[in-house]
């Protein structure tokens, strides 16, 4: 028997694909007594556990140099947006090393994708920077050269 049969869970269409090291901003609903707000968390994605029947993924911020994690299940209807504020260049899937470091230590460099697909566009399209046009000072050099020779 197959688990994913029994329980379907709704993908939430408003989370973007994330991955860990992406500063992202979640906005989400609390439930106070008979009120109900939403509330904004924006931190780093320390580890994102995707699988079949849903997943979730942890932030984590330092505020007043106490840090705080929060788990957010993909599936919950109680996530109302998840924006990436920037994506960062990570080589690990769990970030737990970044807790022990302090939070100048703990930044990352931004990864760049942007820039290789427009590098590729380019070369795909013709590679501009192998035509040159004459500069009009230029030309004149050249009918002076053949003129002598």
């Amino acid at each position: 028997m197959n688990m994913n049969s029994i329980t379907k869970v709704k993908v939430n269409r408003k989370i973007p694909q994330i991955s860990p090291g992406d500063t992202v901003k979640v906005s989400f609903k609390i439930k106070e007594a008979n009120k109900e707000r939403v509330q904004t968390l924006s931190g780093l994605v320390v580890r994102a556990k995707k699988v079949a029947s849903g997943g979730n993924f942890t932030v984590r911020r330092v505020t007043s140099g106490i840090g705080v994690e929060h788990t957010f299940p993909l599936g919950s209807p109680l996530l109302e947006k998840v924006e990436v504020v920037r994506h960062g260049k990570v080589r690990r899937a769990k970030l737990y090393y970044i807790r022990r470091l302090s939070t100048r230590e703990a930044r990352l460099k931004e990864r760049r994708e942007g820039m290789a697909e427009k590098a590729a566009a380019v070369e795909a399209t013709g590679a501009e920077g192998e035509i040159e046009e004459p500069v009009a000072g230029q030309e004149a050099a050249e009918e002076e050269v053949e003129e002598v020779k």
